[in-house]
């Protein structure tokens, strides 16, 4: 029985009876083998990256320009077509689109998925740092490493109950943007809200008439109302005084004194006003009128390790800001990939739990059992350093690929341990047996690990979004069952030689085993059944076969079709949509009405 025959397949029967007998005969050798799998997964636990999904975002940056009282035309001539003809030339450039609306100009570049973001940004700042054609009045191009279109990951807002909204804004610029863009991961921090301190000259027609003067004299008179420039130095022996020349006016009142000729100042001919500019956005947290904050990541960039920082920011942020400014996170995208992928976990350890439990039942014996359930952390865990080794990540979909190895990690070591517990039941000796009997399934693990491998490895070359987003997936699948054959041929004929017993079951003593025998009984004698029944008429098996296969060609063009789940965040926007040209203190008050319709369902 134990002779190998020559002939088509001999030499890998030859190949798995030496290779189960090196680890039967150094049991050490197949304990380290596996152990070294277990530390490396271990290890690469530590170091690999946990997102929501795949790294699927294209390597896109934003160039935002803005032009305060440009109409949408001259956005268009004079900066977007400008920065557009700049930017062609930068290498790896896929696309370019561009939105040109009043008083800003935005254009958004699309790279070859192989560029390096930070050298393309650093290339687009040489090539719009070389224009010389934007309007003077323009301010500076802004250079974001993300899709300034995209949705902001988290929403913060600012309130206090005392501070002015114009201080409040200076508060945020001076002390909060800036630290929130140092997150690392944050591509932009952009503000709702906000109403920056202003002056208003409000000019009276009939003053400035009385006294033979136009709006470009008061103009011109204001031009200097800013002046700090430098006015030499003067030096004795002893020491050096830098001199500076500073005419600025600060206040409304030294506004107003400000000499448009030598009878006429400002104030003789407007009012000086300082105060807030006018609502262009407005936001109310809670009830509260305050500064929302919204965070746009870069792309390629981590949510969890963003949310991260942006948390540590605002717990600094209160604990140094005045005690009637607080800063609260109003969203955080994080959470839910949080819960997402502990909810996966969840389901990891469940599925392994019930697949040992299934284990047990059939094979009713706890030694047996621990055999092939040796082998299922052993190939998860080992999963997660190939999953690190290959530069994937830890997500959502490479955790559903380990929930569905869990079931397929065990297959290998369960046909090896069958059949080395039937060859004990024949009368052989443990080592003998676990020889035997792994030699004579060797072929059959090796093909079928090898068969799952290539129908899960072709989804790692799907073209698109789509095959971007589950290479990952079909590799982990491919490299779990891949490390089960592995501790299947090695491990598994080790502990079996040592561990199992004599190879028969004795009759349990408890009513629930055998109630459980009772039950395989029965199902074994309907299969039997059923496959006798089968054999007998192909004709009907076929047809049924071919009936299904129809039912699904038909039933599969009816079927939805998205790329993902809608998924319920608890999250639930409310649109409104006011008359056009309506103003945004006509807009916030509509807003304040629905604010207190859903503030009845509050808890």
């Amino acid at each position: 029985m134990a002779e190998t025959k020559p002939g088509k397949g001999g030499g890998s029967l030859t190949s798995g009876a030496g290779l189960a007998a090196l680890f039967v005969s150094r049991p050490v050798l197949a304990i380290v083998l596996n152990l070294l799998i277990v530390v490396a997964g271990i290890a690469a636990l530590g170091g690999v990256e946990i997102r929501e999904l795949p790294n699927i975002d294209r390597p896109v940056i934003t160039i935002r320009t803005n032009y305060d009282g440009a109409t949408p035309d001259t956005i268009d001539k004079e900066i977007t077509a400008v920065i557009e003809g700049a930017v062609a030339r930068t290498p790896g450039v896929v696309s370019i689109s561009s939105d040109s609306r009043a008083g800003q100009s935005r254009v958004t570049i699309e790279f070859d998925p192989s560029t390096d973001l930070n050298a393309a940004a650093n290339d687009l700042r040489d090539a719009i740092g070389a224009l010389r054609s934007l309007p003077d009045d323009a301010d500076a191009p802004i250079i974001v490493k993300a899709d300034t279109n995209s949705d902001a990951i988290m929403r913060l807002s600012v309130t206090s109950p005392t501070m002015p909204i114009e201080r409040l804004t200076a508060l945020v610029n001076d002390q909060i943007v800036d630290r929130l863009a140092a997150v690392e991961g944050v591509a932009d921090v952009d503000l709702r809200g906000d109403r920056e301190p202003l002056v208003r000259i409000i000019i009276d027609p009939d003053a400035l008439t009385a006294r033979g003067l136009a709006v470009n004299d008061l103009t011109g008179a204001l031009g200097n109302v800013t002046l700090d420039a430098p006015a030499g130095q003067v030096s004795d022996q002893t020491q050096t005084l830098l001199v500076r020349a500073d005419a600025s006016a600060k206040t409304a009142e030294e506004i107003a004194a400000i000499e448009i000729n030598p009878t006429t100042r400002v104030g003789d001919i407007a009012d000086v006003v300082f105060g807030p500019a006018e609502r262009s956005t407005s936001l109310r947290m809670n009830g509260k009128t305050g500064i929302g904050l919204a965070i746009v990541r870069q792309a390629k960039s981590n949510v969890l390790e963003i949310s991260s920082g942006i948390r540590t920011a605002v717990d600094e942020l209160n604990a140094t800001l005045p005690d009637d400014v607080t800063v609260i996170i109003t969203s955080d995208d994080a959470v839910f990939i949080s819960s997402a992928i502990e909810s996966v976990v969840f389901d990891l350890a469940l599925a392994t739990m019930i697949v040992v439990g299934i284990i047990y039942v059939f094979l009713r014996s706890v030694r047996i059992t621990f055999i092939p359930a040796v082998t299922v952390p052993i190939a998860l865990i080992g999963t997660i350093a190939a999953v690190y080794a290959a530069g994937f990540s830890i997500n959502i979909l490479t955790l559903l690929a380990l929930v569905l190895a869990t079931g397929l990690v065990v297959d290998d070591a369960i046909v090896v341990i069958e059949n080395i517990s039937r060859q004990r039941s024949l009368g052989l000796g443990p080592r003998a047996a676990a020889v035997l009997g792994t030699r004579q399934v060797f072929f059959a693990v090796l093909s079928t690990t090898v068969t799952l491998a290539a129908v899960f490895i072709p989804i790692s070359f799907f073209p698109g979004t789509a095959g971007r987003l589950f290479s990952e997936f079909g590799f982990v699948l491919a490299f779990a069952v891949m490390l089960s054959a592995f501790v299947a041929l090695t491990l598994v004929p080790m502990l079996a030689s040592r561990w199992i017993g004599s190879g028969t079951h004795a009759p349990s003593r408890n009513r629930i085993g055998r109630a459980v025998a009772g039950f395989g009984m029965v199902l074994e004698r309907l299969y039997a059944r059923l496959l006798d029944a089968s054999l007998s008429a192909p004709i009907v098996i076929l047809t049924g076969a071919l009936l299904f296969a129809a039912a699904a060609a038909i039933a599969y063009p009816l079927l939805p079709s998205q790329l993902t789940p809608v998924e319920d965040r608890g999250f639930i926007p409310i649109s409104v949509r006011a008359p056009q040209g309506a103003t945004v203190d006509y807009t916030a008050e509509q807003v304040q009405r629905a604010e207190a319709i859903v503030n009845a369902f509050r808890d």
